[in-house]
C-alpha cells in the first residue's frame, strides 16, 4: 500500500546512517564542491602570500586559516547533508534567528576594519559576518512560510516572509552591504515565484528594486561611489577593477604561468573578492570556465533533482538556496571583469575569509540534504497515476 502512495521506496531495512547518505546523496554535486575548494587552496598559495608578507606573517598563513576554516565548512556540510528535511528546517529557522539578532547588534558592537561598512564581529583571533549565514536560513524560513501558506487554512505565508525580507534589507542596507540584501530579496523572490507568484507582481517586484536603488543612489554616497564607477566609459587603472580587468586579459587562454601573476601584489582583496583574477592571469581562460562549469554542475544538477521533488517545502528551500549559492558565484566573477557594479561579495569555497566558507558550507550542506534520493518517489509518479 505504501508503495502504491508514494512509489517505491530506496530505504533498506536496518541500513546504518553512513551507507544510506553515500547512496542517496549527489555525488556529482559533492565532488564539484570538494574540487572547488581544493581550488581555493590552491589560488590561495597564489595570492596570499603577498599580503602576509606585507602584514609580517608567515608566508601561508592565510592558506593556513582558509584550509582551517575550509575544514571546518567542509565538517559542517557533511553533517547537515546527513539530516532529514525536518530537522533542515528547524535548524535553518534557529540559525535565521541567531543571526538576525547578531545582525541587529551590529551599529552597537561590530566594526569596520577601516572598510567604511560595519559587517563584522571581531574576536580578536577571527572575524564573523553575520550576514553570511542570514542567508541560508533566511531562504529555509522563506519556504517553510510559503509552503504551509499552500496548506489549507494555512498562513500568509507569502506576506509574512515579504515582511522579514524587508526588514532584513533595511538592516543590510544600514551597514551598508547593498550586495547582501540584493541576495536576500534575490532568493525571496526565487521562491515565491517557484510557488506561483503572478507575472505582474515580479514584474511590480522588480519595478521597487529599481525604485529602491535609484533612492539608495541619492541618499548613499558609498552606493553612489559604486555604480559611478561602474557606469563610467574608462576604467580607472590604479583602482582594484583596474588591476583585476588588465590581469584578467593578460592571462589570456593558458595563463602567464604558476607563480609569475603581478596582480596579487597590487590588489589588497586578491585572495577574496578578486581571487577569479589572480585564476585568470596565472592560469588562463582554461581554469576560469572549469570553475564556472563548476558552479553550473552545482546548480543545474540540483534544479534537475528538485524538479522531481514532491515536498513543496523541499522543493521551494532547495531552489532558493541552490539559486543563491550560484548568483553570489555569478556577481563575485561579474564584478572582476566588470559586468556588475562592485559588491564586495567572495567566491563560494575558493575565496579567503572564516565566515564566507563555514555559510557556503551550511548552504550547500543544506542544498545536498535536500535533494537526497527520498522513499516518497518523485512527482511525476503522482502526476501519472492522477492522469495529468
Amino acid at each position: 500500500m505504501t508503495e502504491m502512495v508514494y512509489g517505491t521506496a530506496p530505504i533498506r531495512a536496518g541500513e546504518p546512517v553512513l551507507p544510506r547518505w553515500w547512496r542517496t546523496v549527489d555525488k556529482w554535486t559533492l565532488s564539484c564542491i570538494l574540487m572547488l575548494f581544493g581550488l581555493g587552496l590552491l589560488l590561495g598559495l597564489a595570492a596570499s602570500p603577498p599580503l602576509a608578507a606585507k602584514n609580517g606573517l608567515d608566508a601561508f598563513h592565510y592558506v593556513q586559516r582558509q584550509a582551517v576554516f575550509g575544514g571546518m565548512g567542509m565538517v559542517v556540510m557533511l553533517v547537515l547533508s546527513m539530516m532529514p528535511p525536518d530537522l533542515v528546517r528547524r535548524l535553518g529557522v534557529i540559525g535565521f534567528f541567531a543571526a538576525f539578532v547578531a545582525l541587529m547588534l551590529l551599529p552597537l558592537l561590530g566594526t569596520d576594519f577601516g572598510k567604511g561598512a560595519v559587517r563584522w564581529y571581531s574576536l580578536g583571533f577571527a572575524s564573523v559576518q553575520p550576514s553570511e549565514f542570514l542567508k541560508p536560513g533566511f531562504i529555509v524560513l522563506a519556504a517553510w512560510m510559503m509552503a504551509a501558506a499552500q496548506e489549507v487554512n494555512g498562513p500568509p505565508g507569502r506576506t509574512m516572509s515579504f515582511a522579514i525580507a524587508m526588514i532584513v534589507v533595511a538592516f543590510l542596507a544600514l551597514q551598508p552591504d547593498f550586495g547582501q540584501a540584493a541576495l536576500v530579496l534575490f532568493g525571496w523572490g526565487v521562491i515565491w515565484f517557484v510557488a506561483g507568484a503572478p507575472f505582474l507582481l515580479l514584474v511590480g517586484m522588480a519595478g521597487g528594486v529599481v525604485f529602491m536603488g535609484v533612492v539608495a543612489y541619492q541618499n548613499s554616497e558609498h552606493f553612489a561611489r559604486r555604480i559611478d564607477g561602474f557606469l563610467s566609459p574608462e576604467i580607472d587603472p590604479r583602482t582594484q577593477i583596474g588591476y583585476a580587468t588588465n590581469a584578467i586579459q593578460e592571462g589570456g587562454f593558458f595563463g602567464v604561468g604558476v607563480g609569475e601573476g603581478q596582480v596579487k601584489w597590487s590588489l589588497p582583496d586578491a585572495h577574496t573578492d578578486f581571487i577569479i583574477a589572480v585564476a585568470a592571469e596565472e592560469y588562463g581562460l582554461v581554469l576560469v570556465v572549469g570553475i564556472i562549469a563548476l558552479y553550473c554542475t552545482i546548480v543545474l544538477r540540483s534544479l534537475f533533482r528538485l524538479m522531481r521533488e514532491r515536498d513543496t517545502f523541499i522543493r521551494l528551500a532547495g531552489t532558493g538556496l541552490a539559486c543563491v549559492f550560484g548568483v553570489q558565484a555569478l556577481i563575485n566573477m561579474g564584478v572582476a571583469v566588470k559586468l556588475l557594479p562592485a559588491k564586495g561579495m567572495t567566491l563560494p569555497f575558493v575565496s579567503y575569509g572564516g565566515s564566507s566558507l563555514i555559510a557556503a558550507g551550511i548552504t550547500v550542506g543544506m542544498l545536498l540534504a535536500l535533494t537526497r534520493t527520498r522513499p516518497q518517489g518523485e512527482i511525476g509518479d503522482l502526476l501519472r497515476r492522477k492522469g495529468v
